[in-house]
């Protein structure tokens, strides 16, 4: 039992920081209506800019995860600004941008193979590294401890740790912020009328070129949150977005493309089902299982969760 919730636990906060990067994959794809893969290399800016802002600057974690973000942001700009634009003012066809997304992220990800390196770095511990017990004295009183205090005559029950706490937690408040970001701004209400017809918009008098910059910046944003907390999890290294793109895509295929509860939905059972799947099966059967979740939902429900009729989107 402890063993499960332990997983479950883990999952949660695997699963948190895919719904992170899933929401801002739908974002984008509930405006544009197309997948944007280059949405991997975002994660990366985020986190080599953390990374450089920790080690060059010496920057604590909440300077160097708001410059991170900064720039995730203003590279999601430039990229919209650079390679989709000029595909969207010459054809409404979005499987051209679909192709400029594909060649996007194979830049990012060679631009920082030819500046910095492709050897994989690790970031400082600005993270507590001391895990959390649930641990309980022998009539059966049950207490919360840091580690240490297992040792004054407790049985430790459950082990914590205090990074998957704290990712947890700061992806819901990321979600949060989002949430009322969307529901109680003027851009936010913008938004969610785009997501329903943008060329509609456009002549109710949104500037949809400008809206169109705040998405991506609020994606670039979020892939950046979720850049760090990877990057301390794993390791950091230029490849890194790309198998966390494709599974923050088939989270959002499971919660339905487009709809951003259902990202956050899709990214919290991916990351139950790849942490449950490594406890009590084996750890090499994790992207099986992920896609097999996948192949399992375009079978019995190809909208996915909580997504609209997708047959004419691309």
């Amino acid at each position: 039992m402890a063993t499960f919730l332990q997983q479950v636990v883990n999952g949660l906060s695997l699963g948190s920081v895919y719904a992170l990067i899933a929401v801002g994959y739908s974002l984008v794809y509930s405006i544009l209506l197309f997948s944007n893969f280059a949405h991997g290399g975002f994660l990366v800016v985020g986190g080599y800019a953390a990374y450089g802002m920790l080690n060059s600057m010496g920057m604590n974690i909440w300077a160097a995860g708001a410059g991170a973000i900064m720039a995730a942001g203003v590279v999601a700009i430039v990229t919209e600004r650079m390679a989709y634009r000029p595909i969207r003012e010459r054809t409404s066809a979005t499987l051209y941008l679909l192709i400029a997304s594909m060649g996007v992220s194979i830049v990012i990800e060679n631009v920082f193979v030819v500046t910095i390196g492709g050897r994989y770095r690790a970031l400082p511990e600005v993270f507590p590294s001391q895990p959390i017990v649930l641990a309980a004295r022998e009539a059966g009183e049950a207490a919360l401890r840091f580690f240490p205090g297992a040792a004054e005559g407790l049985t430790p029950l459950l082990t914590i740790s205090a990074f998957d706490l704290i990712s947890l937690g700061v992806t819901v408040v990321f979600l949060l912020l989002l949430q009322m970001f969307l529901m109680r701004t003027r851009w936010g209400l913008a938004i969610r009328a785009a997501a329903c017809d943008l060329r509609t918009a456009g002549l109710m008098g949104v500037n949809v070129n400008l809206l169109i910059a705040i998405v991506f910046f609020v994606a670039g944003a979020l892939a950046a949150v979720g850049g760090i907390f990877l990057a301390t999890r794993y390791t950091l290294y230029p490849q890194l977005g790309n198998m966390i793109t494709t599974k923050a895509f088939v989270a959002a295929v499971i919660g339905g493309l487009g709809s951003l509860p259902g990202a956050v939905i899709g990214g919290i059972l991916l990351g139950l089902a790849e942490m449950l799947t490594a406890g009590f099966i084996s750890s090499q059967m994790r992207d099986f299982v992920v896609f097999a979740l996948l192949i399992a939902t375009l079978i019995i429900k190809p909208s996915g969760l909580f997504g609209r009729d997708i047959r004419d989107k691309v």
